[in-house]
């Protein structure tokens, strides 16, 4: 019998009930915290040795030098080169998609004049180096490089640096290719908190970067969040998520197998099915059950969804789009007659998957929109990573006499309410001298 949590909106404490379904945190955070703080500062410390260290330890990679974690650029084409044809094809087209998405986000500069010559704009400019971490470990994650290295490229980025771990030494050629595809420009064999440490710091063989993006086990995570100010970075990713709302007209095995794609992640993974009919989730939990022993990861997904999953029963469709926004899923699935009305009414999710044929799959290879996606419900506010990620903007001011004196006088006024005399004498300098003109 698969255990998953059963819950209706008809229950007294399904607000509380759903609060705890969803609240997650890392097991052991505290340990978590004190582990990544100690890797960082020993890898600012000491740099290369600390690396070699880590890399020894948790990885089983005997080197003398970082350079030699370093994998050689043309080794990223050959990869690329060797692979059979469907999965050169396959790669070739979900890179291209991409791309061709992450081109439409692009930020342009711009800039305006006003009535008196003043001059107002926005300067937009690519990062200069980023830091691309690419999880390893359960599975190869070829994806995941595209998803992060493409919209640095589009955005303008010169200098693209992947970390990604080699557990004694192996790496799928897949992640290989996709660094080319994706305009990776250097590659290191370094994983956990010492990847995210070197990035942020810089080390003697690996130059800081600007910011790091891209998702990896809770010590990568906590070691994100600890450097964000030395450096930027997207997120902090949690266990991924996903959330089908279904008004019972779908085939429960589609249904099911769209619920295992996400729990098959990890034991973390959170897969949730909301429909107001409680025969059809008895159905989809029967398509499981007959489904779950032919999984590959059969183990991961029933611990995963005896953890953190669920079959939630609503009155209607319309209290189904309630759970969704009080959820903020990363993954989103609308598989119903009419999706795009009903996503009308969703305010929080990370990616939306409009209609029955959208399996949510899709949108983590080939679709084209980024799959790097908040998690943890911080989809209130935030958004999937994109070019925007690798860009700045810079206000440009240029303030003709006229404008100068208009201005001035205002800026003056709001200065000395402040009590910031230098400030309004600064403005009335400029002020003053219109006047004189």
């Amino acid at each position: 019998m698969l255990e998953i949590t059963r819950l209706s909106t008809t229950q007294p404490d399904f607000p509380e009930a759903l609060r705890r379904l969803v609240d997650w945190e890392a097991a052991d955070a505290h340990r978590v915290q004190e582990v990544a703080a100690g890797i960082l500062a020993d890898v600012r410390k000491r740099g290369d040795a600390a690396v070699l260290e880590y890399g020894a330890r948790f990885d089983r990679l005997h080197v003398d030098s970082v350079r030699e974690l370093e994998i050689d650029h043309a080794a990223l084409k050959s990869a690329f080169d060797s692979l059979p044809a469907d999965q050169r094809e396959a790669l070739q087209v979900a890179a291209d998609r991409v791309r061709a998405y992450a081109e439409r986000q692009k930020v342009e500069s711009f800039s305006f004049e006003e009535a008196d010559g003043t001059r107002l704009g926005q300067k937009v400019e690519p990062l200069d180096r980023v830091g691309i971490y690419v999880p390893g470990g359960k599975a190869a994650y070829p994806s995941s490089v595209l998803m992060n290295a493409v919209p640095a490229a589009v955005a303008g980025v010169s200098e693209i640096i992947m970390m990604v771990p080699a557990p004694d030494g192996q790496l799928a050629p897949m992640v290989l290719a996709a660094a080319y595809l994706g305009g990776v420009t250097r590659a290191f064999r370094i994983g956990g908190a010492q990847a995210v440490a070197a990035l942020a710091y810089g080390t003697e063989t690996v130059p800081a970067v600007d910011k790091i993006v891209g998702p990896g086990n809770a010590y990568v995570a906590e070691a994100k969040r600890q450097v964000f100010g030395v450096v930027g970075i997207d997120m902090i990713a949690g266990p991924s998520e996903i959330l089908v709302v279904c008004d019972g007209h779908t085939d429960p095995e589609w249904i099911a197998m769209d619920l295992f794609s996400q729990a098959e992640h990890d034991e973390d993974a959170q897969a949730i099915l909301v429909c107001p009919d409680p025969m059809y989730l008895d159905q989809v939990q029967q398509a499981m059950e007959r489904l779950l022993p032919g999984m590959e990861r059969s183990d991961i997904i029933r611990t995963s969804l005896a953890r953190r999953g669920a079959l939630i029963c609503t009155r209607d469709l319309t209290e189904a789009v309630d759970v969704v926004n009080t959820v903020a899923p990363e993954h989103l699935e609308l598989s119903v007659a009419e999706p795009e009305k009903m996503a009308d009414s969703v305010r929080h999710a990370g990616a939306i998957f409009l209609g029955r044929h959208t399996a949510e799959v899709l949108g983590d290879y080939v679709a084209g929109p980024d799959h790097v996606l908040p998690t943890s419900r911080t989809a209130r506010f935030a958004s999937p990573l994109g070019v925007y990620d690798f860009q700045k903007r810079t206000s440009l001011i240029q303030c003709s006499p006229a404008g100068a004196a208009a201005l001035g006088r205002h800026a003056s006024v709001l200065a000395r309410t402040e009590g910031l005399t230098a400030h309004a004498r600064s403005a009335e300098y400029r002020v003053e001298a219109s006047g004189r003109g």
